[in-house]
C-alpha cells in the first residue's frame, strides 16, 4: 500500500483486515471484514445501499464497467441477503478491486491521503477480537441499516476498535 492506494492483492489479506471495494466509479465503497478463508463478514442493506443489487445500481454500474450483480449463494440465500451477511471474498467484490483499510497511520500520512475512508488514525484492536466481533455480529446483527447513520463502513470500524457514533446529528 502507499500514498495513493490502498490496493493489495489476496495474498496478502490476514484474518481481522478491514477490506473495502469502490463500487460506481468511485462514489461509494463497500467494507466488511476478511475472517479466512475466504470469506468477509459485510453489513448490507438489500434496496438502500449502492453495490447491493439495486435498481440504483443498475443505473450507476451502467456508467462503469460491467459487474455480476446477483448475490453470494455460496453461504446465503436471496432472502438472507440483508443485515450482516458473510459472502465469498468474490462475491463481496462483485468484480472490483480489493482494498484495505489502514489504522494508526501517522497524522502526515492521514492529512495526504487524497480520498478520505480509506484510513484512520485510530489503533485496530488484535485480529482475533476483529474476527470475533464480526461473528459475533453475523449471529445477533447490528442495528437498522442506514446509509447515513450506520453503514458497511460503520459496522467494520466498530469491529476493529470496539466504538460507535452514536451522535444522531452526525452522517457516516
Amino acid at each position: 500500500m502507499g500514498l495513493l492506494s490502498n490496493r493489495i492483492d489476496k495474498g496478502s489479506l490476514k484474518q481481522g483486515d478491514h477490506i473495502y471495494s469502490w463500487r460506481t466509479a468511485y462514489i461509494d465503497a463497500h467494507h466488511g471484514i476478511y475472517i479466512g478463508d475466504e470469506k468477509v463478514i459485510h453489513f448490507t442493506r438489500l434496496g438502500q445501499e449502492v453495490g447491493t443489487w439495486t435498481v440504483l445500481d443498475l443505473l450507476l454500474e451502467s456508467l462503469g464497467p460491467a459487474r455480476p450483480l446477483t448475490p453470494c449463494t455460496n453461504y446465503a440465500s436471496s432472502e438472507e441477503c440483508q443485515g450482516v451477511i458473510l459472502s465469498c471474498l468474490n462475491c463481496f467484490l462483485a468484480g472490483g478491486i480489493l482494498y484495505r483499510f489502514e489504522y494508526s497511520v501517522s497524522l502526515a500520512l492521514f492529512i495526504a491521503k487524497a480520498r478520505g475512508g480509506t484510513c484512520t488514525l485510530a489503533v485496530s484492536d488484535p485480529n482475533d477480537v476483529v474476527v470475533h466481533r464480526a461473528k459475533y455480529l453475523l449471529e445477533n446483527g447490528f442495528r437498522c441499516y442506514n446509509v447515513f447513520k450506520n453503514n458497511c463502513e460503520d459496522f467494520t470500524i466498530y469491529c476493529k476498535i470496539g466504538l460507535l457514533v452514536l451522535d444522531q446529528g452526525t452522517m457516516g
